[in-house]
């Protein structure tokens, strides 16, 4: 039986800072009492509100209603409809709730009084109550790098003064549409106010880094910048736990779960999808296998069949972004592929200058098009053109020399590729005193690193004699690989100040010796957890000492430092396809496992098992600079392993230790089980995630499904029905025919 208790609103509560806009959100937080109580009493709340979000802890659940200006009450909502609009699991912005359940904003209009009631074991509980006024002016608009009419985070007020520095990802691959939960009863003149009411609570209540969707959408088809960083960069969002990396989220404000969005709303995210697609020249209507990085229904690892525009409920266990929109994102899709033609998909590049260097791309339709390729001088050293609509061209590089260049993709009126290949030669960085201006640690501080074994020992204890007020230092890798290929780039750095501090960070080679120009110097940073990502793109390949190092104003001093190392021998690790069937069908009867070594290298490709225990070894032995690809037929020591989930590793040894990289790979020769549940009524079931395609009435489609039921869209009533799955292996079902 559920627990019903009123929040007393008479007890402390807590005003953050607001927006730096005017009218700005307030955001108050109480502690809610979680005793029982039969006959709650009603409560003045010290101040009205218009937002209202919960957390707890406990594996119970909270639900609540609210009382508006008029005396009338919501009714009951679970507060956190949409649990996985959340940062990654292991990202800081997750860390800084931990163990406590994070509930969602939900716009409430004016109201002055709350109740909540709890299911289940609930051990502590917080109310965030926010209030936010609508703008008296009218929103503007514009263009912001050819993207379509938004308002940018000046124009709805964003609060610059509490946001964390951005994360990028390499590339944006899909979007995740979202509802934000609240009521959808607001007007043109609030929306803003909404916005600024859920950045407040996603930075200040959960402390987040900043708003967690990169756009929002109002039910007006006013288009709000979301996170900051770039509307037209890879920025890494917190909308949808486990796949905010390489994806772009959209909210709509409100709630959507029975009723259809706006057409105005509809237009509108039609041509924000569009355009920001094609700014990362992916085509609408394409699929993909994703990656999970771990939630509560896709293990970290597990690869997840997605459409390029995809709701939230396919990434997590949740009804966002509630059926009325997310049974339009097929026509969504279909239509967001015809806005802005032509365009350039899914540009590639393999190779590196040195050797042959392999060009594809396609087109949205068949055309002319260039490929232009300039060194770093911007002398053109290579063209290629032709007609027609998939491109692939491999220009022969193999008498240039190392360094980057830049090659451009024409095609008509598309928007332009554009992209590098090699790398910049490695500049001799600008080297600032051995100590930091404004900062002398002593001697022993900071000792070189340990020049023994293939790894780096960590080393975070600061030397005697120094003031413990820095604490909670770590590098979230120590083992770093600045080539650009998306692992271990970079690495964020942790700590925690006790006392409000002067803080700088720089970087110390073998010797001693800065090598690089100091990250920050003598920053005033106030007592608090600090995290901030360190990109060492200028170092060369070696070994180095991460220092931080603070002072207080009486002249304190306290400093931390991590042995690191910097390794860009492997790169570019990929296993294609990421699900395959080794079954002799001739189908994806291998996995290819490709990489590229900056240099040459002892090789070892492994298959381990979910124990760690290696169950194959495809490949080892000495290998030569370039690019590499071993092919894997599914056999381990004791003939083909079974069907399931394994992952592949590579590792490369060179002179300065052993580095490796890892990815999932997964077994499967069974073909999925399409069942037809009811021809009339177009309902099948897959047993897994599948395409389907679809012969209904002599018109042929495909759509994706599973696990699970699923219906066939149609516009009259079907007289006939032909059905077959086919997995991600490559494996087909059987046929199912109607009638």
């Amino acid at each position: 039986m559920s627990r019903r208790i009123v929040i007393p609103l008479v007890f402390a509560a807590l005003a953050l800072p607001a927006a730096a806009h005017a009218g700005g959100p307030v955001l108050s937080v109480l502690d809610v009492p979680v005793g029982r109580a039969r006959s709650p009493a009603l409560a003045q709340a010290p101040r009205p509100f218009t937002m209202i979000a919960l957390h707890w802890r406990g594996p119970g659940s909270v639900a609540f209603r609210t009382r508006n200006a008029g005396g009338r009450w919501s009714a009951w909502h679970g507060a956190a409809p949409e649990a996985e609009d959340a940062p990654d699991s292991g990202s800081p912005e997750l860390a800084r709730n931990r163990g406590w359940h994070i509930g969602n904003p939900y716009w409430t209009g004016a109201a002055d009084r709350f109740e909540t009631r709890t299911r289940g074991r609930v051990e502590q509980a917080r109310a965030y109550t926010i209030w936010s006024t609508a703008d008296r002016r009218p929103l503007r608009s514009l263009a912001i790098a050819s993207s379509p009419a938004l308002a940018s985070r000046f124009a709805w007020g964003a609060n610059e003064q509490l946001k964390r520095p951005p994360a990028f990802a390499p590339n944006v691959r899909f979007v995740v549409i979202h509802h934000t939960a609240g009521s959808s009863d607001y007007t043109r003149q609030q929306s803003a106010a909404i916005v600024r009411g859920i950045q407040l609570y996603h930075m200040s209540g959960n402390g987040w880094n900043d708003i967690g969707y990169n756009f929002l959408v109002d039910k007006y088809g006013q288009v709000f910048e979301g996170r900051a960083g770039g509307i037209d960069r890879p920025v890494v969002g917190a909308h949808a736990e486990g796949f905010n990396a390489g994806s772009a989220g959209i909210a709509v404000l409100g709630s959507y779960g029975a009723t259809d969005i706006s057409s105005a709303a509809r237009a509108a995210i039609v041509k924000l999808i569009a355009w920001r697609l094609d700014a990362a020249h992916v085509d609408p209507l394409s699929t993909l296998s994703w990656i999970s990085g771990g939630d509560s229904r896709f293990p970290r690892g597990i690869p997840v069949f997605l459409r390029a525009i995809s709701g939230h409920r396919d990434t997590g266990f949740t009804d966002c972004p509630g059926d009325g929109v997310y049974r339009g994102l097929a026509g969504i899709a279909g239509e967001a592929a015809l806005v802005g033609l032509p365009k350039i998909y899914e540009p590639r590049t393999a190779g590196k200058p040195g050797g042959p260097v392999r060009f594809t791309a396609r087109l949205s339709r068949a055309a002319g098009w260039r490929l232009t390729i300039v060194d770093a001088a911007g002398v053109k050293v290579a063209t290629s053109q032709g007609t027609g609509l998939e491109i692939d061209w491999t220009w022969d590089a193999s008498a240039r020399p190392a360094g980057a260049y830049t090659w451009t993709l024409a095609s008509g009126a598309a928007l332009a590729a554009t992209g590098t290949v090699g790398k910049k030669p490695v500049v001799p960085p600008v080297l600032p005193p051995t100590t930091p201006p404004n900062t002398t640690p002593p001697p022993n501080t900071t000792p070189p690193p340990s020049t023994t074994g293939p790894g780096v020992p960590p080393t975070t204890t600061p030397p005697p004699g120094t003031a413990l007020f820095v604490t909670g230092f770590a590098l979230s890798t120590t083992v770093l690989s600045p080539n650009g290929d998306g692992s271990n780039d970079t690495a964020t750095v942790t700590y925690t100040l006790v006392k409000g501090a002067y803080v700088t960070a720089f970087v110390l080679d073998q010797s001693g010796t800065a090598v690089a120009q100091t990250l920050f110097s003598d920053q005033k940073q106030s007592a608090r957890t600090q995290s901030f990502t360190w990109t060492p793109d200028v170092l060369p390949d070696g070994r180095y000492r991460f220092v931080v190092a603070a002072r207080l104003s009486d002249g304190q001093q306290s400093s931390v430092a991590q042995d690191v190392l910097v390794d860009r021998t492997l790169a570019l690790f990929g296993v294609a396809p990421i699900a395959f069937s080794p079954n002799g069908d001739g189908v994806a009867d291998t996995s290819t496992l490709s990489f590229t070594l900056a240099k040459p290298a002892l090789v070892a490709v492994r298959i381990l098992g979910a124990d760690g225990t290696v169950l194959a070894l495809p490949f080892t032995g000495q290998l030569q600079a370039g690019p590499q690809q071993i092919a894997w037929d599914g056999s381990g020591s004791a003939g083909r392993l079974p069907d399931g989930a394994y992952t592949a590793q590579v590792s490369a040894v060179d002179e300065l230790g052993d580095l490796t990289q890892q990815l999932p790979v997964t077994i499967d020769t069974m073909a999925p089980t399409l069942t037809l549940r009811s021809g009339p009524e177009l309902r099948l079931s897959v047993s897994e995630a599948a395409t389907v395609a679809v012969i209904l009435d002599g018109r042929q489609s495909t759509l994706v499904a599973g696990p699970g039921d699923f219906q066939v869209p149609a516009s009259a009533p079907p007289t006939s029905l032909s059905a077959v799955a086919t997995d991600a292996a490559g494996n087909v079902s059987s046929t199912i025919l109607w009638p």
